[in-house]
């Protein structure tokens, strides 16, 4: 997610709340769920029974970036909102 995290930097992240444009969520990877990713949101995509966005990485032609070009939408119930961020030193 570099420019806006560097490795080390710290998030807080709340349950819920609706996706924004632009936002920074964390989620589990869909592709390994033993991994946590974070990434900003695109468009958002509000149905009938639930809400999907877009994962988009800040720097999608980073060595190993992945987002929803690669898994597809994510489900905004099982993410997190980053409410706040602590920079590494």
């Amino acid at each position: 997610m570099r420019p806006a995290l560097k490795p080390g930097d710290l998030v807080l992240g709340f349950r819920g709340g609706a996706p924004s444009v632009g936002q920074l969520r964390v989620f589990r990877d869909p592709s390994k769920s033993t991994r946590w990713l974070v990434k900003r949101v695109g468009d958002v995509y509000v149905g009938t029974t639930s809400t999907t966005f877009e994962a988009r990485s800040d720097n999608p032609r980073a060595r190993g970036a992945v987002d929803s070009d690669e898994f597809g939408p994510i489900s905004a119930g099982g993410s997190y909102r980053v409410i706040w961020t602590l920079r590494a030193r």
